[in-house]
């Protein structure tokens, strides 16, 4: 991991799920980056957090180191949650290297609350202060829109619906007419019978 307070162009982490520690990993750093409305919405904490909600399901965390002054570190902690219908669940952990100042998050569930919260390790010189650092984390929250996928289908099962009563409508205005059409032609023969001559 970078031990650099500066933000590094490539951030190296690694993903750690029921304390197993997956292997390290690398991506490329947003710079620059800008939410753009139309194309992505963002939720903001209290602190130095943000959650870029882009339109094709995926989550751009940003962030900035709250300290004024550079001090070494191990970089930092991201830890997730995600509310159930009774219960809260806890997603996968992910350690980012010192330099790291954004993260990617994807194959997130739609319509479900999410919260992301981000902090610093503490390093070799602040071990004594771990306990208090731990619970120094910025948190940000967020519930994904349901895709356009699902409006499309809405949009199709709301049209098919209305097709069905239309088609429901026509076969009864065609039995309806039918039946008057072909009432009087079957009396036809009765009526001449009952008004013939004896």
């Amino acid at each position: 991991f970078f031990s650099e307070e500066r933000v590094s162009p490539v951030c190296a982490y690694r993903v750690v799920e029921g304390g197993i520690w997956g292997q390290l990993c690398f991506r490329r750093t947003q710079f620059g980056f800008q939410c753009r409305k139309g194309d992505c919405r963002s939720n903001v904490s209290v602190g130095d957090l943000v959650a870029n909600i882009l339109t094709n399901g995926s989550v751009l965390l940003q962030w900035r180191s709250a300290d004024a002054r550079p001090r070494r570190r191990r970089g930092f902690e991201l830890s997730c949650w995600w509310n159930g219908s009774y219960t809260q669940f806890e997603c996968a952990s992910v350690h980012l290297a010192s330099g790291c100042r954004d993260f990617l998050l994807t194959e997130l569930h739609e319509s479900i609350p999410y919260r992301i919260c981000v902090r610093a390790l503490p390093g070799p010189d602040r071990e004594r202060e771990g306990e208090r650092a731990a619970s120094r984390r910025d948190c940000v929250e967020f519930t994904l829109p349901p895709s356009g996928m699902q409006d499309i289908v809405i949009a199709m099962t709301t049209v098919g619906g209305a097709i069905c009563v239309m088609l429901v409508i026509i076969c009864l205005l065609v039995a309806y007419i039918t039946e008057n059409i072909m009432s009087p032609t079957n009396q036809l023969p009765y009526s001449y019978r009952t008004h013939s001559c004896r």
